[in-house]
C-alpha cells in the first residue's frame, strides 16, 4: 500500500493509527453487524459515539461547563450566516480583516447589518495580522470575529485580543487543536473538520451558553443555535461518520499527551521549516515573521517556472499537494497535527536539494532583471 505526505490544506491529511481503526471497524461496529455509517442517529451505540466525542473534546480544550458544544453541518462558510442571525441584536459586528476567508465573512454579515472593518492587514497584501492594542471597540458592536489562523495568507493571532464585554467569535477551522487556547476568551469557537478534525462535512461549534436563544424572528430553525443546543446536535440526522472518526481523532490526540504535546510537536514540524527558508536566499517566505502560522506555510522560488518545477519534483518524492492557493500562487505547506515530523524533514530535504540544483539558474533569471 502505498502512502505519501499530502500537505493539502484540506481536506488534508489524518492519522495513520485513526484510519486502521476505522478500517477495522468499517464493516461492523462493536459488534453490532452494521458499520457506524448504518446506524441510527437515535441508537444506543450512536449516542455513545457523540457523547464521547464531546466529552473528549472537553477534555482536550479544557471547555467550562457554561458552553454548548455543537456537531453541525455546512461548514465553517455556513457560520459567516449563521453568527449574525444569531448575535446580531444591534445590528452591528466588527471585523478584523486578515484574508480571504474573513472577507467572505464580512461580505455574508452585511447581508444581515452593518459591519465594521476594526482592524486590516489589506495594505501589505494580508502578510501580517495587526495590532490591536491600541483599538477602541464601540460598545455598541455585538460581537467582534477574528480568524485565527489564515489558510491561504499562512498568518495567525498570536495573542488573543481581549474585547472586554463584546462576545469575541473565532472561526478557528485551520488551527484548532493545533495549540492551547483558553476558551473563556471567546463567546463562539467554530472550524470545519477537514483540517485538524476529521473528514469534510462535520462542523464543530463552541457556544457560551447565554449566546443561545437570541436568533433573529425570522431565522431558519437549521441556523438556530436553540434548536441544535437544545437537541443535543441531533434535531436532525448529524454528519454520523464524520463524529465518529472525530471521536477517533480525539482519543489518538488523547494518546499522545493531549494538546500541550500536540503544539510542542507542531512548533517543532514548523521550526525546521522556517528555519530552512531563513537561511535559504533561494526560497522565502512573504508572512512577516511576529505573524507566522505554524499549520499553513507559504513559500515560493525565485520564478514561477521553478515554483511549478519544485512541485513536479517534491510530488515525484512523494510530498503531494504542495501547489499553492490560485489566489497567491507558489506553494503552501499545511503541516496539521496529523502530518508526522518525518514528512517536514523530507520537505526540506527536498527543497535543500532543489536549491543546489537550481541556485545558479535562478541567479542568472534575477540577474536579467
Amino acid at each position: 500500500m502505498k502512502r505519501v505526505y499530502n500537505f493539502s490544506a484540506g481536506p488534508s491529511i489524518l492519522p495513520l493509527e485513526v484510519l486502521e481503526k476505522a478500517q477495522k471497524e468499517l464493516l461492523s461496529y462493536a459488534d453490532s453487524g452494521m458499520s457506524v455509517m448504518e446506524l441510527s442517529h437515535r441508537s444506543k451505540l450512536f449516542t455513545e459515539v457523540i457523547e464521547k466525542a464531546e466529552q473528549d473534546l472537553r477534555e482536550l480544550m479544557n471547555i467550562p461547563d457554561n458552553y454548548k458544544v455543537l456537531f453541525l453541518q455546512g461548514g465553517a462558510t455556513l457560520q459567516f450566516s449563521m453568527v449574525p442571525l444569531n448575535l446580531m441584536q444591534n445590528g452591528k459586528a466588527g471585523f478584523v480583516h486578515t484574508g480571504s476567508w474573513s472577507k467572505k465573512a464580512i461580505q455574508e454579515a452585511e447581508k444581515f447589518g452593518e459591519v465594521e472593518v476594526i482592524a486590516s492587514s489589506a495594505d501589505r497584501g494580508f502578510n501580517y495580522i495587526p495590532n490591536l492594542d491600541e483599538v477602541e471597540f464601540d460598545p455598541e458592536l455585538d460581537y467582534i470575529h477574528i480568524t485565527t489562523n489564515n489558510t491561504i495568507e499562512g498568518t495567525a493571532f498570536t495573542d488573543i485580543p481581549d474585547t472586554g464585554n463584546i462576545p469575541l467569535v473565532a472561526d478557528m477551522s485551520s488551527n484548532i487543536l493545533s495549540e492551547a487556547i483558553d476558551v473563556n476568551k471567546f463567546g463562539i469557537i467554530y472550524a470545519g473538520a477537514q483540517k485538524n478534525i476529521g473528514p469534510a462535512g462535520l462542523t464543530i461549534v463552541i457556544i457560551r451558553e447565554d449566546l443561545i436563544g437570541k436568533a433573529k424572528a425570522d431565522c431558519p430553525i437549521m441556523l438556530d443555535y436553540k434548536t441544535h443546543s437544545e437537541s443535543n446536535s441531533l434535531y436532525n440526522t448529524p454528519p454520523t461518520f464524520g463524529i465518529y472518526m472525530a471521536s477517533l481523532v480525539f482519543e489518538w490526540l488523547k494518546g499522545l499527551g493531549g494538546i500541550e504535546a500536540m503544539e510542542a510537536k507542531n512548533r517543532k514540524k514548523a521550526q525546521l521549516l522556517y528555519d530552512f527558508l531563513d537561511e535559504s536566499d533561494f526560497f522565502t517566505t512573504p508572512v512577516d515573521k511576529a505573524s507566522r502560522s505554524f499549520m499553513n506555510i507559504p513559500f515560493v522560488t525565485p520564478s514561477k517556472e521553478l515554483d511549478a518545477a519544485f512541485i513536479e519534483e517534491a510530488k515525484a518524492a512523494g510530498l503531494e499537494t504542495l501547489k499553492g492557493h490560485r489566489s497567491v500562487g507558489g506553494m503552501r505547506a499545511s503541516i496539521y497535527n496529523a502530518m508526522p515530523v518525518e514528512g517536514v524533514e523530507l520537505l526540506v530535504d527536498v527543497m535543500r536539494e532543489f536549491e543546489k540544483k537550481h541556485h545558479d539558474s535562478a541567479a542568472e533569471v534575477e540577474k536579467g532583471r
